[in-house]
C-alpha cells in the first residue's frame, strides 16, 4: 500500500515536467537566448546565401547564352568592324567585352602606326595586354560574392557546433541545479543544441554546393575566354602581320 502511494506522488509531480513541447519549434523557443542567436545569424546567414546563389545563377547563366551567341556571330561575321559595332548587344557575354577591348587597342594602335613594319609585333603585344586585363576583370566579376559561399559553407557548422556546445553546457547545468537527469530536465538543452547544429547544416550544405556548380560554371567560361583571345590572337597576326 504504501509502495503504490510513492508511486502515485511520483508519477503526479513527474507529470507537468513531460508535458512539453520537444519538436523543433518548441526546440527553439526553449532554447536560451545564446542558442536562438546562434539560430538567428545561421537563418540570415542562409537567407543572405540562397540571395546570392539565384543572383549568381542567373548571372553565369545570362553570360553562357551571350557569349555562345557572340560565338557564333564572330565567325559568322565578314568584317571585324562591323561585328564590333554591333557586340554591344552581348553585355553579359565576358567574351564580348574581351573581343571589344582587344579590337578597341588594336583600332587606336592601327591609327598611330606608321608604315613600318616593326611596330606590328609591338601591336599584337599590346593587343594581347589589353585582352588579358579585360579577361582578369571578366573574372572578377564571375567571381564576385564567391567568397561569401565558401565563407558560409566553411563556417555554418562551426557557428552550429558553438550553439550545440552551449546547449549541451545548458543542460548539464539544469542537470546540477534540479538534482535529477531525467528527460524533462535534460530535452529543453539538448533539443536546442540539435536545433542549432541543424541550422549550421541548412545554412553550409547550399552554400557548399552551389560555390562548387558556380566554379566549375565560371572556369567554362574562363576557358571560352582564353580560348577566344589566342584565336584573336591568331586572326590578327594573320591579317595585320
Amino acid at each position: 500500500m504504501q509502495s503504490v502511494l510513492i508511486h502515485a506522488v511520483t508519477s503526479a509531480d513527474a507529470s507537468p515536467k513531460v508535458d512539453q513541447d520537444f519538436g523543433f519549434l518548441g526546440s527553439v523557443l526553449n532554447a536560451n537566448i545564446t542558442e536562438q542567436l546562434v539560430m538567428l545569424l545561421l537563418l540570415g546567414l542562409s537567407v543572405v546565401s540562397w540571395a546570392v546563389i539565384y543572383q549568381k545563377w542567373r548571372a553565369l547563366k545570362r553570360a553562357q547564352v551571350q557569349s555562345e551567341a557572340f560565338l557564333d556571330g564572330f565567325w559568322n561575321a565578314k568584317r571585324l568592324d562591323a561585328f564590333y559595332e554591333g557586340a554591344s548587344q552581348y553585355p553579359a557575354s565576358p567574351v564580348a567585352h574581351v573581343f571589344r577591348a582587344g579590337y578597341l587597342e588594336l583600332s587606336k594602335l592601327r591609327q598611330k602606326q606608321s608604315d613600318n613594319s616593326e611596330l606590328n609585333m609591338e601591336v599584337l603585344q599590346s593587343v594581347e595586354r589589353s585582352m588579358r586585363r579585360s579577361a582578369s576583370q571578366q573574372l572578377t566579376t564571375m567571381e564576385s560574392m564567391m567568397s561569401f559561399l565558401a565563407t558560409t559553407g566553411s563556417t555554418s557548422p562551426f557557428v552550429g557546433l558553438f550553439g550545440t556546445v552551449i546547449g549541451i553546457m545548458g543542460a548539464f547545468q539544469d542537470i546540477g541545479r534540479m538534482g535529477n537527469a531525467d528527460l524533462a530536465t535534460v530535452a529543453p538543452g539538448i533539443g536546442g543544441a540539435l536545433v542549432a547544429t541543424a541550422f549550421g547544416l541548412l545554412a553550409a550544405i547550399p552554400a557548399v554546393m552551389a560555390y562548387n556548380y558556380f566554379i566549375a560554371r565560371i572556369h567554362v567560361l574562363d576557358m571560352e575566354i582564353q580560348n577566344f583571345s589566342s584565336d584573336f590572337l591568331n586572326i590578327i597576326k594573320r591579317h595585320f602581320l
